[in-house]
């Protein structure tokens, strides 16, 4: 007994470790910016549909920033399409949950090309994402905009979709899955989410058996993500391994529409970049009813099962 009480406690203090060691280095390079201008512009795909969601979408885009009393999240940071100040229509959501130690203003690029394809985007500030906390109140602040804010009316809050990656990845399960307002949202992705022990030994516990949205999950073949342990449940397995997906997968119920896959040769710090054309396929599909980003998903012939880019798919529909 003894000896399996050491075993547990030595695994136990290898998660803290690695775990730790991932968030600050996300705080040690705090004063960089995560991506650079025009980044999409680098990435590549021979598959159509996510070469073309992968670039700018057809609008341009503005930005506007509100300040928050809560001192984590410092500011509520708004992206969308200009034409929203001077029409009555009113424009899909996407809440984004950051990864470690990465406040939006570290990938405001990401923010302005997701924008571009017509949707509101919002951030906040928080460099530590993982219980949910923040993007609940930050969801809170979208749903209840007072009637002079200047982006009261131009929300379309019946179709809100929620991503993160990393840590954010986990506090994204956690925001749906552990707060009350969490059933406001309409649709999920994560990118390379921390794996459900990892997380809940870092205190970012979310139960994926709740998930009664569509959702479409992510990771990398690479080592980071994952490393080939054995046992994930004895010892690191890297940040989002593919028995979690698979794990994960499993738990969530064949009622909603739900994908899984992996970016094939991407390490963790890849994700964002190597996710982002079938991320935003999977939002205007599932938030605006895009047919055309539907074909990335739906049925046998989808192009997600037939790109070389994507590996270990599974989806339900």
């Amino acid at each position: 007994m003894k000896k399996m009480i050491k075993i547990l406690g030595t695994a136990l203090l290898v998660f803290i470790i690695v775990a730790a060691v991932l968030i600050f280095k996300g705080l040690n390079d705090s004063k960089k910016s995560s991506v650079k201008p025009d980044y999409y512009k680098d990435f590549i795909s021979s598959a159509p549909l996510e070469q073309k969601y992968s670039q700018l979408g057809p609008y341009e885009v503005s930005n506007k920033d509100f300040p928050s009393e809560n001192t984590s999240i410092q500011k509520y940071r708004f992206w969308y399409p200009v034409e929203l100040e001077t029409t009555d229509q009113q424009y899909p959501v996407i809440i984004a949950v950051n990864a470690s130690g990465t406040p939006a203003y570290k990938y405001e690029e990401w923010f302005k090309r997701l924008a571009s394809w017509g949707f509101v985007v919002v951030g906040n500030e928080d460099p530590q994402t993982g219980t949910g906390e923040t993007t609940s109140i930050t969801l809170d602040y979208v749903i209840h905009l007072s009637e002079d804010h200047i982006l009261y009316g131009k929300l379309d809050v019946e179709n809100i979709g929620i991503a993160g990656f990393s840590q954010g990845g986990a506090g994204a399960l956690a925001a749906v899955t552990e707060y009350e307002n969490g059933d406001v949202y309409k649709a999920m992705f994560t990118g390379s989410a921390a794996y459900p022990l990892l997380a809940g030994n870092m205190g970012w516990r979310y139960d994926v058996s709740k998930v009664h949205i569509p959702y479409f999950m992510a990771a990398g073949t690479g080592k980071s993500d994952d490393n080939g342990a054995k046992d994930p449940s004895k010892e690191y397995a890297g940040v989002a391994p593919l028995s979690s997906l698979i794990e994960n997968y499993n738990r969530i119920s064949g009622d909603h529409f739900k994908v899984r896959g992996r970016a094939a040769g991407a390490e963790h710090e890849d994700m964002l970049a190597r996710s982002d054309g079938y991320m935003t396929a999977w939002m205007l599909y599932q938030l605006t009813g895009d047919e055309e980003a539907a074909k990335v998903f739906v049925g046998d012939d989808a192009e997600i099962l037939n790109n070389s880019n994507w590996k270990d798919v599974e989806k339900n529909q």
